[in-house]
């Protein structure tokens, strides 16, 4: 356990993971800062704060938080091995990237699995084309 009287207004390891954890449930939930920020009476500045572990979540706040995106408190706190620790933050950085859950929400909704890969195809292609311009 970390001793957390050091210095208030540090970020530890423990709000780092939470407020990733609440930035992803937002995107999947198709909500923004702003939205989430007025649903729970903060402004998008005190979300982003949250999200990056700036500042602490209380437990009143993270209780309005996890409502507002149909979920439990216990959701922001669940543990598991580092591995999947690792990989969960993994994920959430690349979230993180413009567009990127416009486009996971977008392919979700292709039924068809042929045109599921052709649209892979698509956008590994791009890349590579980007790739081979920086080149």
């Amino acid at each position: 356990m970390y001793d957390h009287s050091a210095s208030p207004k540090q970020a530890f390891k423990e709000d780092i993971i939470v407020g990733l954890r609440i930035q992803t449930l937002r995107k999947s939930r198709g909500f923004s800062q702003t939205a989430l920020g007025i649903a729970i009476g903060v402004s998008f500045r005190q979300i982003q704060k949250y999200e990056n572990g700036a500042n602490r979540v209380g437990a009143d706040r993270l209780s309005d938080i996890a409502r507002v995106l149909g979920a439990s408190v216990s959701t922001f706190f669940e543990e598991g091995d580092d591995t999947a620790a690792q990989e969960k933050t993994e994920v959430s950085d690349l979230l993180r990237a413009p567009g990127a859950v416009d486009l996971l929400n977008a392919f979700i909704t292709i039924e068809d699995d042929r045109l599921r890969r052709e649209v892979l195809a698509l956008v590994r292609s791009a890349t590579r084309m980007q790739q081979d311009r920086g080149a």
